[in-house]
């Protein structure tokens, strides 16, 4: 077996390890993958295979688990030979127009949930808000109405009983409730349990690309309601994923083109990362192969080796549909008779580096193309040996296989790309198809200070070509970026690219390439800088559907704060207008205030905030160190800007993301995370105070005893709000980065998705 990392061993214990009634772990990890083996071969049993040959396959399971070359989606680790006994990773459920399959649907995602899984929707079918039902002579609430009743159930059922579960919700750019979905979330924390993304039809891009009106049509009675714009609704999307990266796009059109069963229906939604377009009732049943693992010492990618872990990954999963235990009857029926699975990677941002190869380059793009063509064509070959002996997947002349003159396979899909946070831990190796999100990173350890954690290759290299240092790993720790640092060698900078290194453009080549030789979907970031302008993000979406993407999903750094005061309005644009002078507003003689403190890399930093009659911040002021020093007449200089700006109405969310994120040469760890600078000081203060003082924030003013919460209850709040009100949920938990709220470690955005380096926390379940 090969040598777990330590982060590796304590996300096993803290995960999948199987533990006693007590809580005390009763299994090694080599224990665990001896289990999951021993589960997965039972399936041979429905298919006459011999005792002798059930040994091999047995051993040939457990080899490239403990090898860590292949591992299966999470659950198959939590459920295989448990009571539970649920392996897959999602689900798509249906919702039509009517309560009884909403209230049904309801309850099948809180047993998809309960049993470790998550759980993807189209809200298309449903009529808008304030349509008339005949049945009650009321009116509608809409799909988002409903989304939030699914999101309130989600908070209350931990998935697998560890967390709560993860939900896609997706909506057609044709219904007549389309505006008001896009600007759902850009209030964080809404729908924090959900990923959403709009699907854009050809009709749409084609309407965008000619700047003409497309139709928005009432699901209830296909009826025409009207034509809009669709570049302007274009825009909006553009502009809340450019404000915090939802909503996603997938393009359902394009999905469809590539639906194995048409007959069996339309495909409208997908699981809750994107890689796995699914019909109603089918589940996604994943694994991912650590390419890392198969490069030669003389540095050749060794593709006899690949193919027989393809040989064997494909077996594996196709026991894992045979033996799985389905939350419900409808999961069951539907997934056996399309038998689909996902075979995907991880480790490729590693492969790279082993091969000296920049992820940024045509050569990267080409060596992509190379790998998955392989994958995708040895996994529909032993797909197709598999079906010899056990028979092609039961739709199968219904599907569009059997037009073609190949021989049938035993899955109606066989490849995705799927978000491997918790997995690539494990195989200690990147996620997925990203490249690598920082070479140096600091790591918490129990005591609050912090250790740096380094990439083996880029260690590897810094030792053997002579500018390793203590002093200079501490530097790209502080930069998170090479690219600027004279003391490394051009050449090592050119290839030890991080995701905020990289174009936009090249990551979306990467994804299509990868696109092209995948059945279902490939889930990724498109990652920008914070200075990213909003037509770079609509160019992006423009380029990956030319490119035959399915979907994206866009992340511009440092732009998931969570939004409020969202009831100010903004001011009416002036382009027109002569220039005016603006006069800030004069101080009252008496203002209420609130003073914070954080710690900075100069000593503490005291913050006060003043607010106006409306409760809005109107200034601030700040104190460090004795009066006069540098570092305090700094603090003072912004704060008096600061204030300045308020006064005259500049809107506080400005201010805070113009401050926010500016480096100095020495960050600092504290209570609110990793404090850059004294201005991410303050902008971190700003933005604590907004959250402390609006929305559901204020709860917290309110539950200081058993009696306030249950007024709270009465007055109907929701379990995320009585979890915040008493202290128990954390900023980061309604999807604050950077800090993870198990370990306190910087989260990463990768694959759609928040997930903790250090301890394997993932806000996708």
């Amino acid at each position: 077996m090969t040598n777990l990392s330590d982060n590796a061993v304590k996300v096993l214990e803290k995960r999948y390890l199987l533990k006693n009634d007590d809580g005390k772990i009763i299994e090694t990890p080599l224990a665990m993958f001896e289990r999951v083996a021993n589960h997965l071969v039972k399936a041979e049993d429905k298919f006459g295979t011999s005792q002798k040959l059930k040994e091999k396959i047995k051993d040939a399971f457990l080899e490239i688990m403990s090898r860590v070359e292949y591992l299966p989606n999470s659950p198959t680790f939590t459920g295989a030979d448990t009571r539970v006994g649920q392996l897959s990773a999602c689900f798509v459920l249906p919702i039509e127009d009517n309560m009884e399959s909403i209230l049904t649907t309801q309850m099948q995602m809180g047993m998809v949930h309960k049993s470790g899984g998550g759980t993807g929707f189209s809200f298309s079918r449903l009529r808008p808000a304030n349509d008339y039902v005949r049945s009650t002579g009321g009116v509608s609430c809409g799909p988002l109405g409903f989304m939030q009743m699914y999101n309130d159930t989600t908070e209350q059922i931990k998935q697998g009983g560890t967390r709560r579960g993860a939900n896609m919700g997706i909506l057609s750019v044709h219904h007549p409730d389309i505006i008001k979905f896009i600007k759902y979330k850009k209030v964080e924390g809404k729908l924090n349990n959900f990923n959403i993304s709009v699907a854009l039809t050809d009709q749409f891009m084609e309407a965008v690309e000619k700047d003409k009106k497309y139709p928005l049509i009432n699901p209830n009675g296909n009826r025409l309601v009207k034509k809009i714009s669709a570049s302007k609704v274009f825009r909006k999307i553009v502009n809340s994923a450019w404000k915090n990266g939802e909503p996603g796009i997938i393009f359902i059109d394009r999905i469809n083109e590539f639906n194995p069963t048409p007959a069996l229906g339309k495909i409208e939604s997908t699981n809750p990362c994107g890689e796995s377009p699914l019909l109603p009732y089918e589940s996604c049943n994943l694994g991912s192969i650590n390419l890392s693992k198969l490069v030669t010492p003389d540095g050749k990618i060794n593709f006899e080796r690949l193919e027989y872990v393809i040989r064997v990954a494909v077996r594996l999963m196709d026991n894992m549909i045979s033996i799985n235990k389905y939350p419900i009857d409808d999961i069951k029926k539907m997934t056996e008779k399309t038998r689909k699975i996902g075979l995907g990677v991880m480790g490729f941002a590693d492969l790279l580096l082993k091969l000296n190869i920049a992820f940024n380059s045509e050569k990267a793009l080409k060596l992509a193309e190379k790998i998955m063509k392989f994958i995708n064509e040895k996994a529909l070959y032993y797909s197709q040996r598999l079906a010899e002996n056990r028979g092609a997947f039961p739709v199968y002349n219904e599907s569009i296989y059997a037009k073609m003159n190949i021989a049938p396979p035993r899955n109606a899909t066989r490849t995705a790309i799927a978000p491997t946070g918790t997995l690539s831990i494990i195989a200690r190796c990147s996620s997925g198809i990203e490249p690598i999100f920082a070479f140096v990173y600091k790591k918490n350890i129990l005591d609050g200070d912090g250790i740096l954690e380094f990439n083996p290759h880029f260690l590897n290299v810094a030792k053997k070509r002579g500018f390793y240092s203590k002093e200079l790993m501490k530097k790209v720790s502080e930069a998170g970026s090479i690219q600027e640092l004279d003391e490394i060698p051009e050449d090592v900078r050119r290839v030890f690219v991080t995701a905020r290194d990289i174009a936009p453009n090249w990551h979306i080549k990467m994804q299509a390439v990868f696109q092209k030789y995948t059945d279902l979907a490939v889930s990724k970031t498109i990652n920008f800088p914070h200075s990213a302008a909003k037509k770079e993000i609509k160019d992006s979406y423009l380029m990956a559907y030319k490119l035959k993407c399915k979907g994206l999903t866009v992340y511009r750094e440092g732009s998931r704060n969570l939004e409020v005061m969202t009831t100010i309005k903004k001011e009416k644009k002036t382009e027109n207008l002569p220039a005016l002078k603006i006069h800030p507003r004069k101080r009252p003689a008496v203002v209420n205030g609130f003073t914070y403190k954080i710690n900075t890399s100069y000593g503490n930093l005291y913050i006060t905030i003043n607010e106006d009659e409306k409760g809005y911040p109107f200034e601030i002021f700040t104190h460090m160190g004795k009066a006069g020093g540098f570092f305090a007449a700094k603090a003072e200089a912004i704060s008096r800007l600061v204030s300045l700006a308020l006064r005259s109405g500049v809107d506080i969310k400005e201010i805070i993301d113009q401050i926010k994120g500016i480096r100095d040469p020495s960050p600092a760890w504290g209570d609110e995370g990793l404090v850059l600078s004294l201005p991410d000081a303050i902008a971190k203060i700003l933005d604590k105070h907004l959250r402390l003082r609006t929305g559901q924030m204020r709860l917290n003013y309110q539950a200081k005893d058993k009696s306030n919460q249950q007024k709270l209850i009465e007055n109907g709040a929701n379990g995320k709000e009585l979890e915040i009100a008493l202290g128990k949920a954390s900023i980061a938990d309604l999807g604050h980065a950077p800090a993870c709220p198990e370990c306190g470690a910087m989260l990463e955005i990768g694959e759609g998705c928040l997930k903790c380096p250090s301890c394997g926390f993932s806000r996708c379940g």
